[in-house]
C-alpha cells in the first residue's frame, strides 16, 4: 500500500515539473484529504458529503486556507506558491474570479508539492492549521 503513496523521483526532476503538474496532483490529494476528513468527523449520506465537500474544494475556500496558513509556510514553499501564482494558466475559472484562482492554483501546487516530495508530516501540518 506504500507504494500507492509515495513517489518515486528524484527531488531534482519533481522541481523541474511545471507548477501547473503540482497543482493537478494537489487538487486531488487536497480532495481526498477533506473527503477522508468528512467521513471520519460526520455521518453524512454520500450526496450530503458532496454537497459540504465542495465548500472546502472550490477556488475560493483554497484562496483563502492559502491566506490563513501563509505566514507558517517556510521560504521554500513560499517560493512553490510564488512560482504556481504566476505560472500562465490559459484555463479561466467557472465560479471564481481569476485572482482566487490563481491563489487557489498555487495552494493545490504546494499540496502537490509537498505530496510529490513525500513530505507527509509537513502536509498533514499544514492542511490541519
Amino acid at each position: 500500500m506504500e507504494e500507492l503513496f509515495t513517489v518515486k523521483r528524484a527531488e531534482e526532476e519533481i522541481n523541474l515539473l511545471s507548477p501547473l503538474t503540482w497543482a493537478y496532483v494537489g487538487d486531488a490529494v487536497y480532495e481526498l484529504y477533506v473527503r477522508k476528513k468528512l467521513v471520519e468527523e460526520t455521518n453524512m449520506k454520500p450526496h450530503k458529503l458532496h454537497i459540504e465537500a465542495i465548500k472546502y474544494v472550490k477556488a475560493k475556500s483554497q484562496a483563502e486556507k492559502l491566506e490563513k496558513i501563509y505566514e507558517n509556510l517556510t521560504d521554500e514553499e513560499k517560493d512553490i506558491v510564488r512560482r504556481a501564482r504566476n505560472t500562465q494558466n490559459h484555463h479561466l475559472p467557472k465560479n471564481s474570479n481569476v485572482q482566487e484562482y490563481m491563489y487557489s492554483t498555487a495552494f493545490e501546487a504546494l499540496i502537490g508539492y509537498l505530496y510529490l516530495m513525500n513530505r507527509f508530516n509537513r502536509l498533514d501540518e499544514l492542511l490541519k492549521l
